[in-house]
Formats: structure tokens, C-alpha cells, sequence
């Protein structure tokens, strides 16, 4: 019984036409029936580290007898010169969270993944004391199970007070040990008292982590990195998907 978390996660590979770029981690999001893979913005575009790839790449099984095999589905960026993605702003500037209507035809026809959808999104703040241990899920330096295509899990707790903006921006800390290629990645909880039944998903959506957190005034020598990340709060996905599905 494979744990559906891991099935709602998925591999991303960015590309400038056939150049490989870089490696990230992402997640699906489902949505008055309209897919999703969301992951951070700056995966899709990220002017300061000259970053600009056209399309991307998502790996997914292909055979929900088989982990074994899975497939590359590619997605454009742009159409027109205009990007695809959606992104967002709130009061503290650019949110560094995407997401990308995924085309159900484009999947292969047995096609296994689970999504998110809005029922698990972590609204109630009070349920999530300082402290809570999180699940962050993805894919660092590229690494996960490379027979079954699945990804890998970092433990990590909620570090600064769970609603708040941290510093004003639309973030909450979390403290764990993190690396290249986990940005997009869900920060999540296991419900109390729930277990995996089908395609349910036992676990609430928080966040989306973006990167982690140090301090440019740290001394490199005696001074260890602070250890701590960025998660941007997950509700944004509500604005998001809004504005992509007409009606809702």
C-alpha cells in the first residue's frame, strides 16, 4: 500500500527546448475538476539567476500495476509570447508559488497520481501549534527512488507562529534539513486518527516551500546556517485556481 502522498508529488525537469536546466519538486491540485501542478514561481522563471525555461517536464506512472514505468509529459510555458502559468501578488509583493493547468489528455491512459484539492488545505490555524512536526515532500538535488519514480520525505516542525506573516510577507517558517530541488515541494500534516482509504489523501496542505532562510550578516566561519526554510501559505492556491477555472 503505497502511502497516496507520495503518488499527489511529482518530479519537475525545466528545459529550454531540449536543454536540460534544472531539477525541482511539485505537486498536483485538483479543482472543480481542472488539474494542476503547482510548485514555485521561480521554477518557471527566475530573472536574477537568469533562469528562463520554455517548457517543462513532469514524470508520471504510467502503469498503476507497475511503479516501474512512467513517462515524461511535457508542458509549454508560453503560447503566443504570453506565459501560461499562473502566479500571484498579495500586500508584501510577488508570492513565489505557481501553479499550471495540466491538459488530462496529455497523461498517459493509466495514468496514477492523486491530487490535493481544496477540502485539504490547512485553514484553521488554531490546529497548528509552533512546533508541529510537517512532512515536506519532493525531490532534493534530484534524489528519490529511481526504480519506482516515487519521492522522498524530510521531517521538519512549524517554526514561527502558524497565520502570521512572518515578517509581513505571506510565509511561515519551518526548521528542517532542506536542498536545491525540494522548491515546490508540499508542507504537510497527517490528519490525527486518519489512514490512507483509495484516493483519499490523510493529510493537510500548509504550505508550499520555496527556499531556505540564512542570514547575510552570519559569519561563514563560525556561524552555521540558520537550518531554517520558507513555506508560502498554501490558501494562495485558492485565489490561484480561482482565476483559472471560469465559474468557480
Amino acid at each position: 500500500m503505497i502511502d497516496p502522498l507520495l503518488l499527489a508529488c511529482t518530479r519537475i525537469g525545466t528545459f529550454d527546448g531540449a536543454r536540460a536546466l534544472t531539477n525541482a519538486s511539485g505537486f498536483f491540485f485538483e479543482r472543480d475538476g481542472a488539474l494542476f501542478v503547482v510548485t514555485s514561481r521561480h521554477v518557471f522563471v527566475d530573472a536574477p539567476s537568469g533562469h528562463h525555461p520554455d517548457r517543462i517536464e513532469l514524470e508520471i506512472h504510467s502503469d498503476p500495476d507497475d511503479l516501474g514505468r512512467s513517462v515524461a509529459v511535457s508542458l509549454p510555458l508560453y503560447a503566443g509570447g504570453l506565459s501560461l502559468w499562473r502566479q500571484a501578488r498579495d500586500a508584501g509583493g510577488e508570492v513565489d508559488v505557481a501553479l499550471l493547468r495540466v491538459d488530462r489528455a496529455l497523461l498517459p491512459p493509466r495514468a496514477l497520481l492523486r491530487c490535493f484539492a481544496p477540502a485539504q488545505l490547512q485553514l484553521d490555524t488554531s490546529e497548528v501549534p509552533a512546533g508541529q512536526p510537517v512532512a515536506i515532500v519532493g525531490f532534493p538535488l534530484g534524489f528519490h527512488d529511481t526504480l519506482h519514480h516515487l519521492p522522498v520525505v524530510r521531517q521538519a516542525v512549524v517554526a514561527s507562529a502558524f497565520g502570521l506573516r512572518f515578517q509581513g510577507q505571506g510565509y511561515f517558517l519551518t526548521d528542517g534539513r532542506t536542498h536545491r530541488g525540494t522548491s515546490g515541494s508540499p508542507v504537510v500534516m497527517r490528519v490525527p486518527g486518519q489512514v490512507a482509504a483509495g484516493d483519499a489523501l490523510p493529510w493537510r496542505l500548509l504550505g508550499v516551500h520555496s527556499a531556505s532562510m540564512d542570514l547575510r550578516t552570519r559569519d561563514r566561519e563560525l556561524d552555521e546556517s540558520l537550518g531554517l526554510n520558507l513555506a508560502w501559505y498554501a490558501d494562495i492556491l485558492l485565489t490561484l485556481t480561482a482565476e483559472a477555472v471560469p465559474g468557480s
